[in-house]
């Protein structure tokens, strides 16, 4: 299986929050799509219409409508919807997702000192592909991070700019994961 710093060739990520950002994302240099719209209905939809545009899709299982958070459910993606990976903010997911052979991102929300010691503390045991930090604005702990927990982050939340991307770059993420259509596009 790839490590997902092989599979970033933008380092822009597409999240898709809104039907209508699918579209959006197929056209975009994005390789990489988060999913964070759907339900049991039309997930796979979107799914099989991004993979058709050459898109790695990571699915955030906590977005989707009308799914559990499971073994079972991470049973289903992996077999029946085949994504690259998925996304949650539950280490036991992540856990049952590398079993399924998916690729796992774990996300933290960094709210305060305590938040970014329990992420380390979670993210160092259920072993994630890389982790995806919120808010995305915080080069200092962005750089922190890279330094203790060894993975690859992926930096994201209130990420406006360019100026915003190139700053959680230089500060060692991987990527860049933006809601903003407008940002899907840039040659990184």
């Amino acid at each position: 299986m790839s490590k997902i710093v092989d599979l970033v060739q933008s380092q822009v990520i597409a999240s898709v929050k809104e039907e209508a950002d699918v579209e959006k994302a197929i056209n975009s240099k994005a390789n990489i799509v988060f999913l964070l719209t759907g339900n049991l209905i039309n997930v796979n939809d979107y799914l099989k219409r991004l993979q058709k545009a050459d898109k790695q899709v990571f699915i955030h299982i906590d977005f989707i409508d009308g799914l559990s958070n499971t073994k079972s459910a991470i049973k289903y993606i992996a077999h029946t919807w085949k994504p690259t990976g998925i996304i949650t903010t539950k280490s036991a997911l992540v856990k049952y997702a590398k079993e399924e052979k998916l690729m796992a991102i774990q996300r933290i929300f960094l709210i305060d000192g305590a938040a970014i010691s329990k992420g380390i503390e979670m993210s160092l045991s259920c072993k994630p592909d890389a982790i995806e930090v919120l808010p995305g604005l915080m080069p200092t702990i962005i750089d922190q991070l890279t330094k203790k927990v060894r993975l690859p982050i992926i930096a994201g939340g209130l990420i406006a700019s360019k100026e915003d991307i190139l700053q959680g770059l230089e500060a060692g993420a991987l990527a860049i994961s933006s809601g903003n259509p407008g940002l899907w596009n840039f040659d990184l």
